[in-house]
């Protein structure tokens, strides 16, 4: 269902990892206030029932919906998704990319030391992994600004974790592309301030996500941020999609270079079972 919209006919959200989780439930979110979409997921075919699924939940809002199954971290076919965006644009300047969502959740889960050197992260494991969940951020803001593509009152938003300075076991190369994804989104934040683009990282609690159950133990730890959190549940994907419209707004405009929590006190609460009464 189509809520008021809060966004030109002519903007759009480009979410790198669109197709799950938190990207795609910003992208009907988002889709569902006036929003187009172009989504860039890779899934196979076990899974594309599920994308087209949300392709239609998007067009069912009346906005449009692009997507481009590809790596995301592929330099040739991140070129070849921006110089079609670029080639749509041509037929009307006003188009603008009004959102960027940096969601993608893929990387290697194994510990830095190992009894056996062959359980232990490889090197092509580390780097992969920082490349896909952070430096591609870069490489994709670049793609944009260089070919104008993203204007004036532009958002960039990255998703991050308390793994980004918390330790999880056989999370190290995660923590390590939270920890730089949102690095980047700071520098990001002071070099565009000036032409008027927001960046800033969203830090979700616990959620269930496909990504998120494949974590060594994800059951155990879920129990804990549940029993913790002051909320008394989990994080959802909805809630950080609401959080990331909210940013998306006009009004946002002088939030920036921040890593806003998501969680509903989850990070800062240590206090196991222990819920507010208001009786």
């Amino acid at each position: 269902m189509k809520a008021e919209s809060r966004f030109k006919p002519n903007e759009w959200a480009l979410i790198l990892g669109a197709s799950s989780g938190f990207g795609g439930a910003t992208a009907v979110e988002l889709a569902r206030h006036g929003m187009n979409i172009f989504g860039v997921h890779l899934d196979r075919q076990a899974t594309m029932p599920a994308v087209q699924q949300l392709i239609r939940d998007i067009k069912h809002t009346g906005g449009e919906a692009v997507f481009y199954n590809i790596n995301a971290a592929d330099s040739i076919k991140r070129e070849e998704a921006l110089d079609e965006i670029q080639e749509r644009f041509a037929k009307d300047s006003s188009s603008t990319v009004k959102v960027l969502v940096h969601s993608l959740a893929f990387g290697t889960l194994k510990p830095f030391i190992a009894g056996k050197p062959e359980e232990a992260i490889t090197q092509a494991q580390m780097e992969m992994t920082v490349d896909v969940m952070a430096h591609s951020l870069v490489y994709w803001t670049q793609g944009l600004l260089s070919r104008k593509l993203m204007k004036k009152g532009g958002r960039i938003i990255g998703l991050t974790s308390s793994g980004g300075h918390t330790v999880i076991p056989n999370y190290g190369a995660v923590s390590a592309a939270k920890a730089s994804l949102e690095s980047h989104l700071r520098q990001l934040a002071m070099e565009l301030g000036p032409i008027g683009i927001t960046s800033n990282a969203i830090m979700a609690g616990v959620t269930e996500t496909p990504a998120a159950r494949k974590i060594p133990n994800f059951v155990k730890m879920s129990n804990v941020a549940r029993a913790k959190n002051p909320g008394g549940r989990l994080t959802t994907p909805e809630d950080v999609a609401k959080a990331i419209l909210m940013l998306a707004d006009e009004n946002a405009s002088w939030i920036s270079g921040n890593v806003i929590g998501v969680d509903g006190g989850e990070d800062i609460s240590s206090y196991i079972g222990q819920k507010g009464s208001m009786e």
